[in-house]
């Protein structure tokens, strides 16, 4: 059973990355728009102005999923077919990896017919920014970076998740990154109470995003970019950004595309000025596609790390974990059993030793 598990996750991993790429995210009962009104409803219940409340909040906003995963998974875990299915739902549902394409494509198109009302609505569908002044130039870049972060967000971090944990993490990571949009920016209601959202959120994309940074660099000349530059534009500029992980994704976008991002980010009754990445000139309409197809070819790379892990690495780091746990509990059956005096106790202990550590 310890070797078709794995399987079952990798299955369900290429399965529901395969859904989310023919057909997208669901048109009508999209769980995670169900999760958002319930977590809604919730943040009504308990809200006070204070990060208590809102460490309650995130706990059990989050460890619901978290639990429902873990009790799916603990039921088909003599199921293999049926673990797949779940995960291949799983991973469809909290995938975006073709919406966000689709958006950057169309607003590439919007923007070269020139139709620049279309496109300050369309933005509303990638990030949270006020489009009402913003030209051609800015609502390109706005969307190139929103492609370079979503990418992590909405593609590697959840593929990463569920090689990792299973269906646990697949529906932890949405549960938190749901949480991290709907409280975590930075206002008046949510400065303190949605701060242990976006920790929490911060925490679970530190390594996808630098994942994500490494195999944009890496699949850069699927969209005519230089690995060197990206690699360079990377290195130099990904900790500049305001946050732990968004600057890992945009720096390379930036090298590989060959422009300039960062500026001033102008937001419903607030802003934000940003250090420049990258070099070059400012994005427009015809980056939109390259950075689109950039993302599509990092979701194919990190989709394959993701299947293969659970049958290669993961078995691995199973088999150690398990160990050191058996190990210990032998230990602690040692010391316990020793308690008594002399050879007598030393003997018990032994016994009891081999019993556990069997």
């Amino acid at each position: 059973m310890r070797r078709t598990a794995p399987m079952a996750n990798a299955v369900g991993l290429l399965a529901g990355y395969a859904l989310d790429r023919v057909l997208g995210d669901p048109s009508r009962w999209h769980p995670v728009a169900g999760f958002g009104q319930a977590a809604g409803a919730l943040e009504r219940r308990l809200y006070r102005p204070d990060r208590t409340a809102g460490t309650a909040f995130t706990a059990l906003a989050v460890g619901g999923p978290v639990l429902l995963g873990a009790v799916a998974a603990a039921a088909t875990r003599h199921r293999p077919v049926t673990r797949a299915v779940l995960v291949a739902a799983g991973t469809w549902t909290v995938l975006g990896g073709r919406t966000l394409r689709h958006e950057a494509t169309v607003m590439g198109r919007t923007l070269r017919d020139g139709d620049l009302p279309a496109a300050r609505r369309r933005l509303g569908h990638l990030c949270g920014r006020d489009p009402s002044t913003l030209g051609e130039s800015e609502l390109a870049r706005a969307t190139v970076e929103s492609v370079a972060e979503n990418t992590s967000d909405a593609v590697v971090a959840p593929l990463l998740w569920g090689a990792v944990a299973g269906l646990p993490g697949l529906l932890g990571y949405r549960a938190a990154n749901t949480l991290d949009a709907m409280v975590g920016h930075r206002s008046t209601r949510y400065a303190r109470f949605g701060t242990p959202a976006a920790r929490l959120d911060d925490a679970l994309n530190l390594v996808p995003s630098r994942l994500t940074g490494l195999l944009t660099i890496a699949v850069a000349p699927v969209a005519h970019g230089d690995r060197q530059r990206a690699l360079q534009v990377w290195r130099r500029d990904r900790n500049d950004h305001p946050s732990p992980n968004a600057g890992q994704c945009e720096a390379a976008m930036a090298g590989a595309l060959g422009v300039r991002l960062g500026g001033r980010n102008v937001y419903f009754g607030r802003s934000e000025v940003r250090p420049f990445l990258g070099d070059g000139p400012r994005p427009e309409a015809r980056h939109l596609k390259r950075a689109a197809r950039i993302s599509g070819a990092v979701g194919l790379a990190a989709v394959g790390l993701a299947a293969a892990y659970p049958v290669t690495l993961g078995r691995l780091v199973g088999a150690v974990s398990r160990r050191a746990l058996i190990g210990a509990v032998g230990r602690r059956g040692l010391v316990a059993a020793a308690g008594g005096r002399g050879l007598a106790g030393l003997a018990r202990g032994v016994g009891a030793w081999r019993v556990s550590g069997r």
